[in-house]
């Protein structure tokens, strides 16, 4: 444990502020780090409180001024080198997100490739900030738009990516031009403090140390100031529902911009067709990746009646191989739950599910002789029909299958539930593909065929529907909302047309 925070120069009691400079705060609360592996503290982080906020915030409005007039090509160079700063650390940071939050190796060194992923996106997209030419209805006029840097830009992040998610949203507010204030989730500090300080050193080498900047809470407080503050055009919040609707409110009722990518609640559908090895093996790193804890996670399961039973055997036998332990082992596939809140929703959901109809046919155990107490079996249920639960998110490893008819069937149990992240179809006729493509078919913003819902690449955009909070990060045309658009209009002319044809004269 020392060795990997030794490697990445994190203090063993570190300030929770970064603007231009290291912030120590006088009297701070301090933050106690454990690692959710064996309960052990890992670090201290002091708590920035609304003074230090407060400067974070004027730095980060300062540096703002300057790097918006840094051309866009240059501004993708500092991102260019910062994603081969992540490389030559990518597996001590890998190793850090393991141990923070309780991933396994593979997950951990995955999430870092992400936000490498992400920068080099990053720079070929500062090339193509692409604003359109449009024909006016005036003679002797030109119409065109532009994108201009927007501002300081607010990232809230959750534990259970606490480095891609905000890679995602940092790395393309860069290159438009934008200054980025972090708030991490307080239970990955020093994810944050990591990736945090390896950026900043490389804009420190291009003369914009406050680029990126940071301040760690333990709780909701700096959160909500950040989403009513005026000076921050836009807030990028990632977490649960109730969390995102808060901030949405805040952030709406002062015009300010949102971008909300909240809870799922992610379904799969097998039809009778399909092949059962992807299935299986697609299911299986969808419900029991991160234990449970992924916004993208498969909740729900699908079945032509034809395949059930055949299915639940065949996930049961492949839920029996997962090795439960310390994610930092070789061939451990699941580590613990975050905390003990959510060992407490998982035995809550196991207490309700035969009260509501379904029967658990692997799992619903808590592991006992691991070095912590948050390791949970992954849980299977079988449900004959819809039940309660399946329509709310409980953020652990616990599977619900379903029996369907059809592929009608499955798409109306798919959008019966608030949130509308991410769902999949395994099946090979193309005709129930394109029925769950349409418009009539999945409402979620994500949705695959013959693969599983997690393990978005970040070339698309990311982010949901409904009570996922509409918002969109990473790929595709993500980068217009970290810009301002401007309508341009030139007469160069000698005469003083107006449009629709109105004379005034």
């Amino acid at each position: 444990m020392h060795k990997i925070i030794s490697a990445l120069n994190i203090k063993e009691r570190s300030s929770g502020a970064f603007g231009k400079t290291e912030m120590d705060i006088a009297g701070a609360k301090m933050l106690l780090v454990r690692s959710p592996i064996d309960g052990k503290e890992i670090a201290q982080v002091q708590c920035a409180d609304l003074a230090s906020y407060d400067r974070v915030v004027r730095d980060s409005i300062e540096v703002f001024h300057e790097w918006r007039k840094v051309p866009a090509p240059e501004r993708g160079q500092v991102i260019r080198r910062i994603g081969e700063a992540l490389r030559d650390s990518k597996k001590d940071l890998g190793r850090l997100v393991s141990l923070e939050v309780g991933k396994i190796l593979a997950e951990g060194e995955g999430e870092i490739q992400e936000a490498i992923d992400i920068a080099d996106f990053a720079v070929g997209l500062s090339r193509q900030l692409y604003g359109k030419t449009m024909h006016s209805e005036r003679r002797q006029h030109r119409m065109y738009e532009q994108w201009h840097p927007l501002g300081p830009i607010g990232v809230i992040t959750a534990f259970n990516f606490p480095a891609a998610v905000w890679a995602w949203n940092a790395m393309i507010a860069a290159v438009c031009g934008d200054t980025i204030i972090w708030k991490p989730s307080e239970l990955a500090p020093l994810t944050a403090l990591a990736v945090n300080s390896l950026c900043r050193e490389v804009a420190k080498s291009s003369g914009f140390e406050g680029l990126f900047s940071l301040v760690v809470g333990d709780g909701p407080e700096l959160g909500a100031r950040l989403a009513a503050d005026t000076r921050v055009p836009c807030v990028s919040a990632t977490g649960s529902c109730s969390m995102g609707c808060s901030v949405g409110k805040v952030v709406g009722e002062r015009l300010g911009r949102s971008i909300l990518e909240l809870g799922g609640n992610n379904a799969v559908t097998v039809l009778a067709d399909a092949d059962m090895k992807l299935v299986v093996s697609g299911i299986l790193f969808g419900a029991v990746g991160t234990a449970g804890q992924r916004c993208t996670s498969i909740r729900r399961a699908f079945v032509h009646e034809q395949v059930y039973d055949e299915c639940i055997e065949k996930l049961v036998a492949a839920y029996r191989q997962v090795k439960i332990g310390n994610p930092l082992e070789n061939g451990v596939l699941m580590g613990p739950l975050i905390h003990q809140r959510a060992v407490d929703a998982y035995q809550r959901a196991i207490a309700r599910i035969p009260q509501e109809g379904g029967e658990v046919v692997y799992g619903g155990n808590i592991v006992t002789g691991l070095p912590s107490s948050l390791y949970v079996e992954p849980t299977i249920v079988r449900a004959r029909s819809i039940i309660p639960l399946m329509k709310e998110e409980t953020f652990a490893p616990i599977l619900y299958v379903v029996p369907i008819k059809d592929v009608d069937h499955a798409i109306a149990l798919n959008n019966d539930v608030p949130q509308g992240l991410s769902s999949a179809i395994f099946t090979k006729d193309m005709r129930a593909v394109e029925r769950f493509l349409s418009q009539a078919g999945s409402d979620c913003g994500i949705a695959n065929v013959n693969m599983g819902t997690s393990g978005a690449e970040i070339g698309g955009a990311f982010g949901g529907e409904k009570d996922t909070g509409g918002g969109r990060e990473a790929g595709s045309d993500s980068w217009k909302q970290y810009m301002r658009r401007q309508t341009c209009n030139i007469n160069f002319g000698d005469t003083m047309p107006l449009a629709q044809g109105i004379v005034f004269s």
